[in-house]
């Protein structure tokens, strides 16, 4: 079976490396040469994928810009970013331009899944009317699908392989023809009744989650206010056996699904005139969150007697969650973004992000950041000796929790 992968980030490059470890052929696309050229050569980019495995399995891959080379594949899987506009609603255009260029060399008989995340509704209105555009039709010469990508970067414990893969198809044939295809690579097929109720589960896992981050965010401000440790109070509820999932503070939402699908509901679910208030107020708390922690780092700054504008303040983590190099929507540049026009002086340390080019600035070795007026921990990174930089630093800003436990007073939790 020959199967095509449209999109070669964090989600199209793990399912490439799959098939082509199930002994597929993969055809892979996308315009980024360089992204190309390094599969060609068995060198991974992505943090999850081992460049190992994509050495052994690079005979399989036919890494290609060429859209035509997908007329010889049995199964096409969309895996194109679904990003926001400037104004914060869905951009589509990525999606629609794949799909027009996959439409003009569609043949009948292919399975098309569309694995980016998206509003309920775009496969059927979006997706399907650009591939019939030809004459060729949806139940009779194609199959169509919804697949919702469950990529979570960074985990070993969860993977293609054990996450259930939920499949929606436009008819039922489609629906099986795609849960076999997946069955290749995934261990439990979800089948729905549609790709409405796939594109729907996708984001409700991702709200779920922003919602309840955001209502722990803004018991971490009332805790402040109230003088309380909302670390312990988060650890004294999580005891609870029933009825509790613990979900911990932070300084905000990053990465590519967290702090972008929700807004993809709350601006379909204008179209039937209602408004998602728990999803819109759920994204102003987790945007504000950045802000907030700034405030605390000028408190905490204040409380020793000095200012924010001229302090040196070193970044501790600058990736948007733990163990990745991913940036996208990472808390930490707009910390760096405000505190940078409140006058600071700015270092950061990530292990897994050696430059930032939207602030300038190059990651510094920990000994060089060390006597910083103020250190903030924004993303925890394993290996790193936290109790030996709360005890060495001038003054320690937490903003994981990661000081739960230490002795030392010299450090302020958010």
């Amino acid at each position: 079976m020959a199967i095509g992968v449209i999109g070669l980030g964090y989600v199209g490059l793990p399912l490439a490396l799959a098939f082509a470890e199930a002994g597929q052929t993969v055809i892979a696309v996308d315009v980024d040469e360089a992204k190309l050229a390094a599969i060609e050569s068995g060198q991974s980019y992505i943090e999850d994928v081992d460049s190992a495995r994509l050495f052994e399995a690079r005979e399989l891959i036919e890494p290609t810009r060429d859209f035509g080379a997908l007329a010889r594949a049995d199964a096409v899987l969309i895996c194109v970013p679904t990003p926001l506009t400037r104004n914060r609603e869905p951009d589509l255009e990525p999606l629609l331009h794949a799909t027009r260029a996959l439409a003009e060399v569609i043949r009948p008989g292919q399975l098309v899944v569309l694995e980016s995340t998206t509003y309920p509704g775009t496969t059927r209105e979006q997706v399907v009317p650009l591939l019939e555009a030809g004459g060729l039709r949806v139940g009779k010469d194609l199959d169509v699908a919804f697949s919702p990508e469950r990529v979570d970067p960074g985990r070993t414990d969860y993977t293609l392989r054990n996450t259930p893969k939920v499949v929606g198809g436009m008819t039922p044939a489609s629906t099986e023809r795609a849960g076999d295809l997946y069955s290749l690579v995934c261990d439990e097929i979800v089948r729905v009744s549609n790709p409405e109720a796939a594109e729907m589960a996708k984001l409700l896992e991702n709200i779920f989650r922003s919602v309840n981050i955001a209502l722990v965010n803004e018991l971490a401000i009332l805790a402040d206010r109230m003088g309380l440790d909302i670390w312990e109070v988060v650890d004294a509820a999580a005891t609870k056996p029933y009825g509790f999932m613990r979900f911990e503070p932070g300084p905000g939402m990053g990465g590519h699904c967290l702090p972008v699908d929700p807004f993809y509901l709350s601006w379909r679910a204008r179209e039937f005139h209602m408004t998602t208030e728990f999803i819109e107020l759920a994204g102003k708390v987790n945007q504000q969150m950045p802000y907030y922690c700034v405030e605390r780092i000028e408190r905490a700054l204040n409380d020793v007697r000095k200012p924010v504008k001229g302090s040196r303040i070193a970044i501790l983590g600058v990736s948007y969650k733990g163990g990745v190099g991913d940036t996208r929507e990472s808390p930490a540049l707009r910390i760096l973004h405000v505190l940078s026009e409140r006058g600071a002086e700015l270092a950061y340390h990530d292990p897994f992000v050696a430059v930032l080019p939207e602030v300038g600035l190059q990651s510094s070795e920990l000994d060089r950041i060390i006597d910083a007026d103020a250190i903030v921990l924004v993303t925890a990174h394993p290996g790193i000796d936290y109790p030996r930089l709360v005890h060495e630093s001038q003054l320690f800003v937490d903003l994981r929790g990661v000081t739960r436990g230490l002795p030392a007073s010299d450090f302020v939790r958010l």
